[in-house]
């Protein structure tokens, strides 16, 4: 009748509240990840390009977002592979890609 009271019983790792991470959306997780690495390739590429006074950290976001995106566009076009994961290569992949952007646009720019 009420099935929701039949197994009560909490386990171990629940009773004093240990995370089991193989359990939390993978998804979710992903755009976390691609935020942080957007962030950090857009924060290093504007000490690059000297930039980083001009912006904040969601514009440092956006241009290691689009960086990654761009990077990745010009490392296949090089015959290289682009952005594949959270790694080293991946992460020099999105340097290059924001040095780029900010340089196009310092030349629209000026």
């Amino acid at each position: 009748m009420y099935g929701f009271l039949k197994n009560n019983k909490k386990t171990e790792e629940e009773s004093v509240g240990v995370i089991d991470y193989t359990k939390i959306n993978n998804k979710n997780m992903g755009i976390i990840i691609w935020v942080v690495f957007g962030g950090l390739a857009g924060w290093i590429g504007s000490m690059i390009m000297n930039t980083d006074g001009q912006q904040g950290i969601v514009l440092n976001v956006i241009v290691g977002i689009i960086g990654a995106v761009l990077g990745g566009f010009i490392m296949s076009f090089l015959g290289m592979g682009g952005v594949s994961g959270f790694n080293l290569y991946s992460f020099a992949v999105a340097i290059l890609g924001a040095v780029v952007l900010l340089y196009i646009v310092k030349l629209v720019r000026n």
